[in-house]
């Protein structure tokens, strides 16, 4: 299991240090511009009281002057739409991806069980993202002090928390797609787009009390972004790995009893009453 992880870590570096290397820079700069718009905040409130209120709905811009708000409209409201789509597509692609190449029937064949190869690469998503996001950490802290912060390097750790928590719940989901329907890019479209329609779903509830119903019962709901510096609720971050967890089971499961095709695209995995399952 430990070679797999280490094998799949290596396909995936020049990923991780596309993503690392690009949320450095803008958080390095956007904590940069912290003190000058900080002291803007009042005429930047008061142009943003001027927009649409459609628009407004979707970003938190309560306490923009503030750390935290700042964080949160630059960065927490809308990175786990972002990096999201590194994790709904890593997962996608995470054991379908090599299945479709053809060379999956190949590397099962070789003597590891298909427990050790699941978790082997799945461990390696998980170490990406973990990798991906302290990088992203860096990028705030270190220009920090010098851009006028009053956070600790822990507080900026805590912001990456529900951020982690949101990318593995949605990898999971992308993960178990991939085991049960025809293709990678089905699996990575359908997650992505549940994903967004998440995201979407704030702003709309934020307009629409009827939908707010609907709202709480999804993953980000509970979302609090950099908003965990001052009331954490750690009760939301491990309930999430929990169903994460479950999901990640399933597929784990799934992938024990299905058939490996030898290459290219497949019929549905599971037995649909409206959809005709092709054969292998």
């Amino acid at each position: 299991m430990f070679a797999e992880y280490k094998n799949t870590l290596r396909k995936m570096r020049g990923t991780i240090i596309g993503w690392s290397i690009s949320l450095f820079l803008y958080d390095w700069m956007m904590s940069s511009f912290y003190k000058s718009i900080g002291e803007l905040a009042d005429q930047m409130n008061t142009l943003l009281s001027s927009y649409p209120k459609e628009l407004m709905a979707f970003f938190p811009i309560e306490e923009f002057g503030s750390p935290v708000g700042y964080i949160d409209t630059y960065f927490s409201s809308y990175m786990t739409i972002i990096i999201g789509i590194f994790a709904v597509g890593a997962c996608a692609k995470l054991l379908v991806g090599d299945e479709e190449n053809g060379i999956l029937d190949l590397l099962i064949a070789h003597p590891i069980s298909r427990t050790k190869f699941f978790w082997g690469r799945f461990l390696a998503f998980l170490s990406a993202t973990v990798l991906i996001l302290i990088v992203s950490w860096l990028g705030w802290l270190i220009p920090a002090e010098s851009a006028g912060f009053e956070l600790s390097a822990f507080d900026f750790l805590l912001i990456m928390f529900p951020l982690l928590g949101v990318l593995i719940f949605f990898g999971s989901v992308a993960l178990f797609l991939s085991m049960v329907m025809p293709a990678a890019r089905l699996a990575s479209g359908l997650a992505g787009a549940l994903l967004v329609g998440n995201f979407l779903l704030i702003g709309m509830s934020n307009l629409n009390e009827g939908l707010k119903p609907v709202f709480e019962k999804t993953p980000l709901y509970f979302y609090q972004g950099a908003k965990i510096i001052n009331d954490p609720n750690w009760g939301w971050f491990f309930g999430l790995l929990g169903v994460s967890l479950v999901i990640v089971l399933l597929a784990w499961i799934t992938f024990q009893k299905r058939d490996i095709r030898v290459g290219g695209e497949a019929g549905w995995q599971i037995n649909l009453p409206f959809v005709k399952k092709s054969a292998n």
